[in-house]
């Protein structure tokens, strides 16, 4: 008796330690800005091209997690600050959370932004970032109001138009599901502590 009852006051103690854990997780991812959903979301069969001209399917987007950003090459503020944000927060990532992570740029703007145009555009930040562009504006479409990061098409009959887009990113696991959001404008510091952490995750 007295076995079982010194068996079930540690059983307790250890779930409230871990229920109090998984909270200060919890509260911490989201003060870095990292929003996870409740349930994954599947995304859209839709087909792009990468930064070399090769098809990728984005509900194939698996063995690593992805933080997919919609940008575009031309703009003027939001992308090169948040990629070159993005840089430093992986310089500074411990090799085995870099080893899981692919950044990826997916251009709003697949009228100028062609595999050639962001290649070489995302070598300037780093080499290993990824880009993807459509055939059509459409397609592009499709893909962010799956992730809910929604972007306004531009006039392309403009000349230097822009495009406004969102500075948020969607976050992709290693299964290829949305798992959540990071949240505009990146806190660089506290993602560097949090991401390790989720990045673990299967």
């Amino acid at each position: 008796m007295l076995i079982a009852l010194v068996a079930l006051i540690l059983g307790l103690m250890v779930n409230k330690a871990l229920s109090g854990r998984g909270q200060v997780d919890s509260v911490a991812l989201i003060d870095a800005g990292i929003i996870l959903l409740p349930q994954s979301r599947q995304l859209p069969p839709v087909t792009l091209q990468d930064q070399n001209g090769q098809p990728v399917l984005v509900n194939a987007l698996k063995g690593k997690w992805s933080l997919l950003f919609f940008g575009y090459t031309f703009c003027p503020d939001i992308c090169p600050t948040t990629l070159a944000q993005l840089r430093q927060i992986k310089s500074e990532l411990p090799k085995e959370a870099v080893d899981t992570l692919q950044v990826i740029l997916v251009s709003v703007d697949p009228h100028r932004d062609t595999p050639a145009q962001l290649k070489q555009y995302l070598g300037y930040f780093d080499p290993q970032f990824r880009g993807l562009t459509g055939a059509t504006v459409d397609e592009v479409q499709t893909l962010s109001n799956a992730v809910s990061i929604p972007f306004i098409p531009a006039d392309t009959s403009k000349p230097n138009y822009t495009v406004d887009h969102s500075g948020n990113l969607a976050i992709i696991g290693p299964d290829g599901t949305q798992r959540g959001f990071i949240r505009a404008p990146l806190n660089s510091k506290k993602l560097v502590a949090q991401l390790p952490g989720l990045l673990q995750r299967k």
